[in-house]
Protein backbone atom coordinates (compact mmCIF):
# COMPACT_ATOMS: atom_id res chain seq x y z
CA UNK A 1 0.00 0.00 0.00
CA UNK A 2 1.33 3.37 -1.33
CA UNK A 3 2.45 6.06 1.90
CA UNK A 4 1.34 9.01 1.02
CA UNK A 5 1.19 12.22 3.41
CA UNK A 6 0.31 15.86 2.34
CA UNK A 7 1.48 18.86 4.57
CA UNK A 8 0.43 22.48 3.73
CA UNK A 9 2.00 25.74 4.20
CA UNK A 10 -0.45 28.61 3.29
CA UNK A 11 -0.11 28.10 -0.42
CA UNK A 12 2.68 25.34 -0.79
CA UNK A 13 1.65 21.48 -0.34
CA UNK A 14 4.52 19.02 0.65
CA UNK A 15 4.19 15.58 -0.40
CA UNK A 16 5.95 12.50 1.14
CA UNK A 17 5.61 9.71 -0.59
CA UNK A 18 6.90 5.98 -1.68
CA UNK A 19 6.29 6.18 -5.48
CA UNK A 20 4.75 9.11 -8.09
CA UNK A 21 1.62 9.37 -6.59
CA UNK A 22 -0.91 8.54 -9.84
CA UNK A 23 -3.32 12.11 -9.35
CA UNK A 24 -0.06 14.16 -9.12
CA UNK A 25 0.11 16.83 -12.28
CA UNK A 26 2.85 19.53 -11.98
CA UNK A 27 5.42 19.64 -9.41
CA UNK A 28 8.89 20.01 -8.34
CA UNK A 29 11.14 17.00 -7.22
CA UNK A 30 12.77 17.58 -3.68
CA UNK A 31 15.76 15.19 -3.09
CA UNK A 32 15.82 13.69 0.50
CA UNK A 33 19.15 13.58 0.58
CA UNK A 34 20.45 17.09 2.51
CA UNK A 35 16.80 17.81 2.51
CA UNK A 36 16.35 19.64 6.10
CA UNK A 37 12.43 20.55 6.60
CA UNK A 38 13.09 23.90 8.54
CA UNK A 39 15.06 25.51 5.34
CA UNK A 40 12.39 24.02 3.30
CA UNK A 41 9.56 26.11 5.04
CA UNK A 42 11.73 29.15 5.35
CA UNK A 43 11.82 28.77 1.27
CA UNK A 44 7.71 28.52 0.85
CA UNK A 45 6.69 29.83 3.69
CA UNK A 46 5.59 33.24 1.66
CA UNK A 47 4.72 32.69 -1.53
CA UNK A 48 1.81 33.30 -2.95
CA UNK A 49 1.74 30.90 -5.71
CA UNK A 50 0.12 27.62 -5.22
CA UNK A 51 3.00 25.03 -5.83
CA UNK A 52 3.23 21.21 -5.13
CA UNK A 53 6.32 19.77 -3.75
CA UNK A 54 6.82 15.92 -4.00
CA UNK A 55 9.70 14.38 -1.64
CA UNK A 56 10.09 10.55 -2.77
CA UNK A 57 11.34 8.28 0.16
CA UNK A 58 11.12 4.64 0.82
CA UNK A 59 10.09 4.88 4.21
CA UNK A 60 8.33 8.52 3.87
CA UNK A 61 6.44 8.08 7.12
CA UNK A 62 9.42 8.07 8.85
CA UNK A 63 9.98 10.93 7.41
CA UNK A 64 6.55 12.43 8.31
CA UNK A 65 6.96 11.70 11.51
CA UNK A 66 10.25 12.88 12.00
CA UNK A 67 8.41 16.67 10.92
CA UNK A 68 5.70 16.16 12.44
CA UNK A 69 7.51 15.94 15.91
CA UNK A 70 9.80 18.93 15.36
CA UNK A 71 7.39 21.17 16.10
CA UNK A 72 3.90 21.34 18.48
CA UNK A 73 1.40 20.17 17.34
CA UNK A 74 -2.24 22.19 17.44
CA UNK A 75 -5.27 19.61 17.32
CA UNK A 76 -8.52 21.05 15.67
CA UNK A 77 -11.66 19.53 14.27
CA UNK A 78 -13.47 20.60 11.60
CA UNK A 79 -16.55 19.58 9.26
CA UNK A 80 -18.08 19.12 6.04
CA UNK A 81 -21.52 20.31 6.39
CA UNK A 82 -24.29 19.29 4.40
CA UNK A 83 -28.57 20.30 4.38
CA UNK A 84 -31.25 19.34 2.90
CA UNK A 85 -30.73 21.15 -0.43
CA UNK A 86 -27.26 19.12 -0.56
CA UNK A 87 -25.65 22.64 -0.44
CA UNK A 88 -22.63 22.89 1.76
CA UNK A 89 -21.52 24.63 4.88
CA UNK A 90 -18.78 27.61 3.54
CA UNK A 91 -17.33 30.61 5.68
CA UNK A 92 -15.38 33.79 4.70
CA UNK A 93 -12.50 34.18 7.20
CA UNK A 94 -9.57 36.59 6.71
CA UNK A 95 -10.35 37.47 3.23
CA UNK A 96 -10.54 33.65 2.19
CA UNK A 97 -12.88 31.09 1.26
CA UNK A 98 -12.84 28.12 4.32
CA UNK A 99 -14.58 25.47 6.15
CA UNK A 100 -15.56 25.93 9.55
CA UNK A 101 -13.26 24.59 12.47
CA UNK A 102 -11.21 24.98 15.34
CA UNK A 103 -9.23 23.91 17.92
CA UNK A 104 -9.67 21.34 20.66
CA UNK A 105 -10.70 22.12 24.22
CA UNK A 106 -8.87 20.56 27.11
CA UNK A 107 -10.09 16.60 27.18
CA UNK A 108 -12.66 16.94 24.09
CA UNK A 109 -11.86 14.34 21.01
CA UNK A 110 -11.49 15.38 18.00
CA UNK A 111 -15.55 14.66 16.92
CA UNK A 112 -16.78 16.76 19.63
CA UNK A 113 -14.47 19.91 18.81
CA UNK A 114 -15.84 19.45 15.48
CA UNK A 115 -19.27 19.90 15.60
CA UNK A 116 -18.96 22.48 18.32
CA UNK A 117 -17.20 24.49 16.09
CA UNK A 118 -19.19 24.33 13.46
CA UNK A 119 -21.91 25.60 15.95
CA UNK A 120 -20.12 28.43 17.13
CA UNK A 121 -18.45 29.87 14.19
CA UNK A 122 -21.86 29.59 12.16
CA UNK A 123 -24.31 29.83 14.37
CA UNK A 124 -26.33 26.56 13.86
CA UNK A 125 -27.54 23.08 15.32
CA UNK A 126 -25.59 20.04 13.40
CA UNK A 127 -28.52 17.30 13.46
CA UNK A 128 -25.98 14.54 12.72
CA UNK A 129 -22.01 13.88 12.48
CA UNK A 130 -21.11 10.94 10.93
CA UNK A 131 -17.84 9.14 9.32
CA UNK A 132 -14.54 11.09 9.50
CA UNK A 133 -13.40 11.93 5.95
CA UNK A 134 -9.62 12.45 6.18
CA UNK A 135 -6.94 14.28 7.98
CA UNK A 136 -5.06 17.51 7.39
CA UNK A 137 -1.45 18.46 8.54
CA UNK A 138 -0.99 22.73 7.98
CA UNK A 139 1.85 24.35 9.41
CA UNK A 140 1.68 28.18 10.10
CA UNK A 141 3.51 30.63 13.00
CA UNK A 142 2.36 31.25 16.05
CA UNK A 143 4.54 34.58 17.75
CA UNK A 144 7.03 33.42 14.57
CA UNK A 145 7.47 29.93 15.92
CA UNK A 146 6.41 26.69 13.13
CA UNK A 147 3.47 24.85 14.60
CA UNK A 148 1.64 22.05 12.96
CA UNK A 149 -2.01 21.71 13.34
CA UNK A 150 -3.77 18.69 12.20
CA UNK A 151 -7.18 18.81 11.33
CA UNK A 152 -10.16 16.09 11.58
CA UNK A 153 -12.88 16.29 9.23
CA UNK A 154 -16.22 14.83 9.43
CA UNK A 155 -19.25 14.65 7.68
CA UNK A 156 -22.11 16.69 9.49
CA UNK A 157 -26.11 17.35 8.38
CA UNK A 158 -27.56 20.54 9.32
CA UNK A 159 -31.09 20.60 8.01
CA UNK A 160 -33.64 23.79 7.96
CA UNK A 161 -31.33 25.80 9.06
CA UNK A 162 -31.03 28.74 6.53
CA UNK A 163 -30.02 31.58 9.39
CA UNK A 164 -26.45 31.65 9.10
CA UNK A 165 -24.56 33.72 11.69
CA UNK A 166 -21.02 33.74 11.30
CA UNK A 167 -19.24 34.52 14.17
CA UNK A 168 -17.52 37.71 13.66
CA UNK A 169 -15.27 37.97 16.49
CA UNK A 170 -13.55 34.82 15.10
CA UNK A 171 -13.15 36.99 11.62
CA UNK A 172 -15.53 35.35 10.12
CA UNK A 173 -17.21 37.58 7.78
CA UNK A 174 -19.74 35.55 5.60
CA UNK A 175 -21.34 32.14 5.86
CA UNK A 176 -22.67 30.65 2.56
CA UNK A 177 -24.76 27.32 2.10
CA UNK A 178 -23.24 26.85 -1.59
CA UNK A 179 -24.35 23.87 -4.49
CA UNK A 180 -21.37 21.50 -5.54
CA UNK A 181 -22.13 23.30 -8.96
CA UNK A 182 -21.20 26.46 -7.45
CA UNK A 183 -17.78 26.12 -5.70
CA UNK A 184 -15.92 27.60 -8.67
CA UNK A 185 -16.71 30.62 -5.98
CA UNK A 186 -14.93 29.14 -3.32
CA UNK A 187 -12.12 27.65 -5.24
CA UNK A 188 -10.84 31.20 -6.96
CA UNK A 189 -10.10 31.99 -3.61
CA UNK A 190 -9.19 29.67 -0.61
CA UNK A 191 -6.16 27.28 0.12
CA UNK A 192 -4.78 24.02 -1.45
CA UNK A 193 -6.17 22.41 2.09
CA UNK A 194 -9.63 23.29 1.48
CA UNK A 195 -9.60 22.56 -1.94
CA UNK A 196 -8.31 19.50 -1.35
CA UNK A 197 -10.89 18.38 1.02
CA UNK A 198 -14.28 19.51 -1.11
CA UNK A 199 -12.84 17.59 -3.76
CA UNK A 200 -14.25 14.65 -1.93
CA UNK A 201 -17.33 15.91 -2.54
CA UNK A 202 -16.84 16.51 -6.31
CA UNK A 203 -16.07 12.96 -6.93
Amino acid sequence: MAQIYKIYINETILILADSIPPDIEDYQEVKLKGFKFSKFYSSVKDQDTPKTFLLLARDSMDVFKKIRKSMQMIKAGGGLVSNEENKYLFIFRKGKWDLPKGKLDKGESFRVAAVREVEEECGIKIDSSNEKICKTYHIYEVYGVPVIKKTVWYWMRANNQPNLIPQIEEGITDARWLAAGDFMLVRENTFPLIKDVIRIIEY
